[in-house]
């Protein structure tokens, strides 16, 4: 077995100094359009109108089955395995109807999946850039041939939405992305909003749909929440809300307007920057190194002449 010489070493650390340096570019969670854009597009879901049906979720599945690798999920009582009836947002589920009951009489459904935020953490915490927010639409994706896994989209979104593949041999991270590369591409719009039955999901320009949420909100006073979830939280969503309950019992987190990616951006900036500058020395101390190192050996070999 050829043992690993000095000059070896220090090319390995040379090239590998370089590669640190390459990859030390930031990304930056505010790339894209604003929560005021023209161009943003969004969803407007209102709790009101959904009837629990579930034909978002069978649609959603269908449609993006082969892109995300996504499985059905089975109750064990499902001796015939009929159904695909999921609990929660999971590796195999994008987007997942729940109900909040407080009575017989009075209970609410509502639809989680990815809020596409006009400042994503998980973009701004992607070292990979796996994680990327659309420059015209604001449609938050995810790209499985740069994931490394690392999972600090998970960490860093604030909806606690990304889930990730435990049980697959390749795994990759799983969210909503407005059916970006399957019914958005095609059909130009998302597979939930295209099935509702009951236009509980309208899809299309953000600006229009806020505009839209506070005419129902003004026409029906009583009959929703006076304020529209998605619009301010940690910088604005693409992913809005109407109910007639308040958001935090309907599972929705309370959250401050200022996004936290900006704090996330000045961390990971901060060590950048730090990590950059004694990558280069070092990798400068390698190639003097190995010039030295060959002028040695020349040097060597004129003596044994």
């Amino acid at each position: 077995m050829k043992s690993t010489t000095r000059r070896d070493f220090l090319k390995l650390m040379g090239l590998t100094g370089a590669a640190c340096l390459a990859s030390a570019a930031p990304v930056c969670a505010s790339t894209g359009p604003a929560a005021d854009s023209d161009t943003a597009i969004a969803m407007l879901y209102d709790a009101t109108r959904c009837v629990g049906c579930k034909a978002c979720m069978a649609a959603c599945k269908r449609v993006n089955m082969e892109q995300n690798n996504l499985s059905y999920e089975r109750l064990a009582t499902d001796t015939d395995r009929l159904w695909d009836a999921p609990r929660d947002l999971s590796g195999s589920t994008r987007t997942v109807i729940k109900l909040y009951k407080e009575s017989d009489t009075r209970f609410s459904y509502v639809k989680h999946s990815c809020m596409h935020c006009t400042k994503p953490g998980c973009v701004s915490a992607c070292p990979v850039k796996a994680m990327t927010k659309d420059p015209v639409t604001g449609v938050v994706a995810y790209d499985k041939n740069r994931c490394i896994g690392c999972r600090y989209c998970q960490v860093a979104c604030p909806y606690n939405i990304p889930r990730f593949q435990w049980d697959k041999a390749i795994p990759q991270i799983v969210k909503c992305d407005f059916c970006k590369e399957t019914n958005l591409k095609q059909k130009g719009c998302p597979a939930c909003s295209e099935t509702c039955p009951a236009g509980a999901i309208a899809f299309g320009k953000r600006k229009e749909l806020l505009a839209e949420a506070y005419g129902r909100i003004k026409a029906s006073p009583d009959r929703y929440v006076p304020k529209v979830y998605g619009e301010k939280e940690v910088g604005g969503a693409n992913h809005l809300y109407l109910a007639a309950f308040p958001f935090k019992k309907l599972g929705l987190p309370e959250l401050q307007e200022e996004s936290p990616a900006a704090f996330s951006e000045h961390i990971q900036h901060t060590i950048y920057k730090g990590f950059a500058a004694p990558v280069a020395l070092y990798g400068a101390l390698c190639v003097v190194a190995m010039k030295n190192k060959k002028a040695q050996e020349k040097l060597g070999h004129g003596e044994d002449d």
